[in-house]
């Protein structure tokens, strides 16, 4: 009975709470057991259904905390800091704003619980970034060292922790981006303070989205701790439903993709042809997709059997036209959090100040210093800020503001929105591949915002001298870098090609409308085309950088990206492609199976959702018993931890 107990209640790192596995499964049954005798009352009175919602909040929040004990262990000590730490700043703002609304105070306050935020999540999550950048700037051999296991040693048995590693935290992105939104909702006056600690710190540890998202903002999840519990047999239907949605997303496309295939290459590409790497690359793209959606799936279905109701994070993302639209529906916690508390902040597309000037020469420091380009990097940034600035007095001076504030805004827009997305990519790992993957994303939405405002001759032209410039260099060099993008231009040439003569036949009226009807599904499938193509080699520095160990990511991850660019770009050997395609067939199969699915229409989805929701109850009751055994009939041997667990 005691070692029972002990496997219980004490924690274990490597048998963490995972939704994919029957003990958290058995944990929830526990809990929601429980859960139903304190909801379900017969209590009238105000007073007293108001202490019931005050004891469900209790209990919930000590299982979250169980639940993040048992997944990280000792670290639930910085989630109850950080809920404490914002829970009394933010209702100091409050009480001086109310006292006197002129007042700085609020201000150093709100600086103060950013700086504790960022300060911890910078320490466990890039302390070996900043200290490899410093030891190869200075020539210094600086090692990092946990403090905190340090303190802990002090305060138990000699030794017990090791103070030359440090490890990250579960979730401990999540939860802080989750705290700071509260403090800078209660100083922009949107919400008011939670007078109870304990409803606050439910809110920031509410278990479902605790480790993974989505990032729940505090306007949007605090106003939910006073409802009482409904939960009609409709949303009891739809629950199950994204329950068992995402465990299908996870462990019968997402890890069987993995297992068989993608981490086979990205563990030793060399081993593999180009095709072959190229296919693990679009494959992790669905990967990805399915394993962190298959998660917020079970989030929001678990959360939703308690009666609170989280934000929906992912909008077929597959099925975007350009990378802007793209981020509207990838991870739109994120995307939320970002445009709310960084973008706006830095003027958006209305202006650019200290912020964008002082992010912009963080970027290009970073830069240089990670690579050793010095001069390559900073005298070309100096130029270009110098261009900005004497651009945005010029834009300013004009008098006719009509012609001029678009031009205005986008320069604005772009500065501030390639900010973002790199300080995005940073949030994701302290790993220069992560910088690279948030700044070619940042790129390409600007690419891609100025091309739309670009004319079908100068568009034409374009593409048609960087085609041509780009097989010259793969002429002149050889290297598989250049034949990859080489390639990869004359396939959008030969569309801008097409698109360019239609514009032509078009603005002659010789064509009909039922051929424009067919042209705009033809130019809509082309424009997803190109944008999941993006989207995916843009993961090749996202995948290389995920799993790796913090001491070395940087360099192992480099290494792994360079070796798949230079399969796919290499000669490829077509004779071993059929081969490839019966070998891997099941894996194929799952692979179209899945972007088929993905791109069914939205409506269709939500009929079959809602038609599985009025399901008899003991019909439904089979469905779910035959779609878990479908289900865990794929799960391998060794439980595949959810990607975004990591960060």
């Amino acid at each position: 009975m005691t070692e029972f107990l002990h496997h219980i209640f004490a924690f274990d790192a490597n048998s963490p709470l995972l939704f994919t596995q029957f003990y958290f499964w058995a944990f929830f049954a526990l809990v929601y057991a429980l859960f139903a005798l304190i909801v379900e009352s017969p209590l009238r009175s105000k007073s007293k259904v108001k202490s019931r919602l005050h004891l469900r909040n209790v209990y919930l929040l000590f299982v979250s905390w169980f639940f993040y004990y048992k997944t990280s262990g000792l670290f639930l000590l910085i989630l109850a800091f950080v809920t404490l730490s914002d829970w009394i700043i933010a209702g100091r703002i409050h009480k001086y704003q109310t006292a006197n609304p002129k007042s700085q105070i609020p201000k150093a306050l709100l600086a103060l619980s950013v700086v504790i935020d960022l300060g911890l999540l910078a320490y466990f999550k890039y302390a070996y970034f900043f200290t490899n950048m410093v030891n190869d700037l200075f020539g210094t051999g600086f090692r990092v060292f946990d403090i905190f296991a340090y303190i802990g040693n002090g305060f138990s048995q000699a030794g017990r922790f090791s103070v030359d590693t440090i490890v990250l935290p579960v979730g401990i992105s999540f939860y802080i981006f989750q705290v700071i939104s509260y403090t800078a909702d209660v100083y922009r006056r949107r919400i008011d303070p939670v007078k109870n600690i304990l409803d606050f710190g439910f809110y920031v540890s509410f278990f479902p989205q605790l480790v993974a998202g989505p990032i729940v903002r505090a306007e949007e999840f605090i106003p939910q701790l006073y409802k009482p519990f409904r939960l009609s047999r409709r949303l009891f239907g739809i629950a199950v439903f994204w329950i068992l949605n995402g465990l299908a997303k996870k462990i019968i496309m997402s890890d069987y993709l993995a297992v068989n295939l993608i981490d086979r290459v990205f563990d030793n590409p060399l081993l593999f042809s180009g095709f072959e790497n190229l296919f693990a690359l679009f494959a992790y793209s669905l990967q990805v997709y399915a394993d962190f959606s298959g998660y917020t799936d079970i989030a929001i279905g678990v959360a939703m059997l308690m009666g609170f109701y989280l934000p929906q994070n992912f909008n077929s993302p597959y099925k975007s036209q350009n990378p802007q639209e793209f981020w509207r529906r990838w991870h739109m916690s994120l995307g939320r959090w970002l445009k709310t508390y960084l973008y706006i902040p830095l003027g958006g597309n209305r202006r650019i100040g200290f912020g964008t000037y002082f992010w912009w020469s963080v970027i290009a420091f970073v830069s240089s210093a990670l690579t050793g380009w010095w001069w390559q990097i900073l005298v070309p940034f100096g130029v270009f800020m110098i261009g900005v600035a004497v651009a945005d007095r010029v834009f300013k001076g004009v008098k006719d503001i009509k012609d001029i504030s678009p031009r205005r805004k986008l320069l604005y827009s772009n500065l501030n929105s390639f900010i973002t997305q790199v300080l995005g990519g940073l949030w994701h790992g302290a790993s220069w591949n992560f910088i690279i993957w948030g700044g070619i994303n940042g790129l390409g939405m600007i690419v891609n915002k100025i091309w739309r405002e670009t004319g079908w001759h100068v568009r034409f032209a374009a593409m048609t001298v960087l085609t041509f410039s780009l097989m010259a260099l793969d002429y002149a060099y050889n290297l598989p870098v250049w034949r990859l993008f080489a390639v990869w231009a004359a396939i959008v040439w030969t569309g801008t090609a097409i698109r360019y003569i239609y514009w032509l036949v078009t603005a002659d009226k010789i064509i009909n409308q039922k051929l424009s009807i067919i042209n705009r599904k033809l130019s809509t499938a082309w424009a997803v085309l190109q944008t999941f193509t993006f989207i995916t080699f843009t993961r090749l520095f996202f995948r290389s950088s995920s799993n790796l160990d913090p001491a070395s990511a940087n360099e192992v991850a480099w290494t792994t990206a360079k070796n798949m660019v230079n399969q796919i770009g290499g000669a490829w050997n077509n004779a071993i492609i059929p081969d490839f395609l019966w070998e891997y067939r099941w894996v194929v199969a799952m692979f179209v199976a899945g972007m088929v699915i993905h791109w069914v229409p939205a409506n269709w989805k939500r009929r079959y959702r809602l038609a599985f929701a009025a399901m008899p109850l003991w019909l439904m009751v089979i469905a779910v018993c035959a779609a878990i055994i479908v289900i865990y009939q794929f799960v391998t041997a060794d439980m595949q931890p959810f990607i975004y667990f990591q960060f």
